[in-house]
């Protein structure tokens, strides 16, 4: 073996920064990677395999904070350092020749790679998210989503976990008290796809039409919210093949859920990873499904993972491709009236922004999410409509099969829209990719050929007036079968009027009995009339946690003398997967001295240790918010604080930092928070310090 050298200030002359995809390809990158959770470290071997594109003296690999050592396997014996945060290899490569190089690394990922649960009382995972260019923190690779590799990775964990990676897993073996899960791909990907997720799992195994094996993971806890969680997966990949013309390019698809993850979802090749705050039963699938997600991950496995940008400027091909396609699934799934309403959603959205002069243009590589996604979903609509299904899809049917595992511009995508539909899109392209302003007369158009949306926007523009030139209107939307969004419409203009005035209406909206109705009736009327009460008590039996949860605080509120029939009503009530209507019920009942006083203490007991880095940042951000609304923290709930303020999940890092300095500048807080110093880790009390000096 060849021992790194880690500082030869001599070789940094020839270290230029060159793009790297233009002096070599990585073809293939094997190897068995060690996942070590006790140290939170990574160790592996690694084969790396390239071809020189020009000649040159010096290649790497990135790879951050990296100690690594030449293997004798290797078929040259380069001269090797790391700076940087890159593996460079020095030597006399020759154009056209095709060099392997063998190394073991050791790596402590700062990010990409999460050990979840090790250090508490949760379940224990392991996951990646390299989204971008981070993957590099766990795997000696190329940051440059231009160079498309083939990835065969083993994992070793230890024994009793299940490992899901890319590709087809093709053998186990067993390592002592660990266990090693060998994983093939047949074609290769962007470096930012690569994934691997540990975990206590089992699996529902299903076959697509096109004979695709999915493969739904999840944990024994969640086993009841699988049918649900999962409901539509086949359907929407099935609908898929149909409507993209190309078969799923891959071997394989899975879904994985896991804690803390830090968005919803990451379309990883054949390997989704997402927030298990998705698992729902069938109440919470009313309200909070995974059907947007699952869609939009899947549609990437094509438009990102099959065909995968060039540069940010070129990023609404994967995002604005994943959204739309996903609002073309939900379609199928919800209807034509769902479809048009969140198109109509997203672009009051994107119309608000242009109007404030904070539009931006899809190939603005610095634009925003809401643009990508959003913005990117409305070009491609409005694109189908102005060409035509037929030449729309047969153009997007060959875009994928031209570029194939391969990198594209936007170019490259409108060149194929213009071959198949024999039009100029110059206009379309100056209109939805190349200006900032958003297109609201195109869109206005578009949207009516919705009979729904003219309905739609007929009710929305009676918003102004007075209740008596409208009643009869708004009566007649009420008429079965209601219409889940004119319905909601209707109870949003009713919260405007004082509710005495117009009882006949929201008698009728609480009998259509339409879930999405009534749960805008718990939204809206927050003041709730004596003679509404019976019907207002009717929705804590709705089929929806989010009606049942703002009913209750409702109610509770409006009729003080019942709060102990409210309370009992929902007690044994969880909700979703953060405890939404749990935590309310234990805040509530901790405020109602009359409510089961004996058992106060259990109650808070309970609530309390909700913050405790065991359970998912979602249900600790609640509980956080609640004991701050009621004034009482425990030692343990300050010190979990601190540690949710080094969390590695940024939203949730941010709202541990600002509820901690919130709380800091009260004497009483900020006496706490020093005498519990000195039970905090260095990082941790590096964090509190800097809040507490401020």
């Amino acid at each position: 073996m060849q021992k790194v050298f880690c500082f030869i200030c001599f070789l940094s002359l020839f270290f230029v920064e060159a793009q790297q995809t233009e002096k070599l390809d990585i073809q293939r990158i094997s190897g068995t990677i060690h996942l070590l959770p006790q140290t939170k470290s990574v160790e592996g071997t690694l084969q790396v395999e390239f071809k020189i594109l020009k000649n040159t003296d010096s290649i790497y690999l990135d790879a951050v904070n990296t100690t690594v050592e030449i293997f004798k396997k290797s078929n040259f014996k380069p001269i090797i350092t790391s700076e940087e945060n890159k593996i460079y290899f020095i030597d006399n490569f020759e154009a056209g020749k095709t060099y392997q190089v063998s190394f073991t690394y050791q790596a402590i990922p700062k990010q990409a790679l999460y050990f979840v649960g090790w250090d508490n009382n949760a379940s224990n995972q392991i996951w990646t998210q390299g989204q971008g260019k981070y993957t590099s923190h766990w795997l000696p690779s190329l940051d440059d989503m231009n160079d498309k590799i083939e990835f065969d990775l083993a994992y070793q964990v230890p024994e009793n976990y299940t490992v899901i990676a890319n590709g087809k897993l093709t053998n186990t073996k067993n390592k002592g008290k660990e266990k090693l899960w060998e994983f093939n791909m047949n074609n290769p990907m962007s470096s930012y796809l690569v994934a691997v997720a540990v975990g206590n799992y089992k699996v529902k195994e299903l076959t697509s039409t096109g004979n695709i094996p999915i493969k739904l993971y999840y944990e024994p806890k969640d086993e009841a919210k699988v049918e649900w969680t999962y409901k539509n997966s086949r359907k929407i990949l099935d609908f898929y093949e149909k409507e993209i013309g190309v078969p799923y390019p891959w071997q394989n698809y899975k879904q994985i859920p896991v804690r803390d993850f830090l968005y919803a979802g990451m379309e990883n090749t054949t390997a989704t990873i997402f927030s298990d705050m998705f698992m729902v039963d069938q109440i919470g699938y009313v309200d909070r499904n995974y059907v947007n997600v699952n869609a939009h991950e899947l549609a990437h496995q094509w438009f990102g993972d099959l065909v995968t940008e060039k540069s940010g400027t070129h990023h609404w091909l994967q995002e604005g491709f994943a959204t739309y396609y996903a609002l073309l699934a939900e379609r199928e799934i919800f209807g034509d009236d769902y479809f048009y309403f969140k198109l109509y959603q997203n672009a009051e959205k994107l119309k608000e922004l242009s109007d404030a002069g904070k539009g931006e243009a899809l190939k603005n590589d610095k634009a925003s999410s809401l643009t990508f996604y959003q913005k990117g979903a409305w070009a491609l609509h409005i694109l189908r409509e102005k060409v035509g299904e037929e030449a729309f899809k047969k153009g997007v049917k060959n875009y994928l099969e031209k570029y194939a595992y391969q990198n594209v511009e936007t170019k490259d995508f409108i060149a194929e829209i213009e071959k198949t539909s024999g039009e100029d899109l110059s206009s379309f392209e100056e209109d939805w990719l190349e200006q900032s302003a958003f297109k609201s007369s195109q869109v206005l158009n578009s949207l009516k050929k919705s009979g729904f949306m003219e309905k739609y926007l007929s009710s929305i523009a009676v918003r102004t007036i007075s209740i008596s030139d409208k009643y009869e209107a708004l009566n007649k939307l009420l008429n079965f079968p209601v219409n889940d969004y004119l319905g909601q419409e209707v109870v949003a203009q009713l919260a405007k009027e004082n509710p005495e005035d117009v009882l006949p209406l929201y008698r009728k909206a609480f009998e259509t009995n339409n879930v999405l109705v009534r749960q805008a009736i718990s939204t809206y009327l927050t003041q709730i009339p004596v003679s509404l009460q019976k019907k207002y008590e009717g929705l804590l039996n709705d089929s929806s946690y989010l009606t049942q949860e703002q009913a209750l605080f409702n109610l509770w509120q409006n009729f003080p003398e019942n709060r102990n029939k409210y309370l009992t009503k929902l007690q044994n009530v969880e909700g979703f997967s953060n405890k939404n209507i749990r935590l309310l019920w234990l805040t509530l009942s901790l405020v109602t001295p009359e409510f089961q006083p004996e058992n106060n203490s259990k109650f808070y007991k309970e609530l309390s240790g909700y913050t405790s880095p065991s359970y998912a940042y979602e249900i600790r951000e609640n509980a956080f918010g609640f004991l701050y609304q009621i004034n009482s923290f425990t030692e343990q709930n300050y010190l979990d604080l601190a540690q949710g303020a080094t969390h590695h999940v940024w939203r949730f890092r941010k709202f541990c930092k600002e509820l901690l300095a919130q709380l800091a500048s009260n004497e009483q807080h900020r006496a706490i928070f020093y005498s519990v110093k000195d039970k905090l880790p260095q990082k941790q009390l590096n964090t509190l310090n800097k809040i507490l000096d401020k």
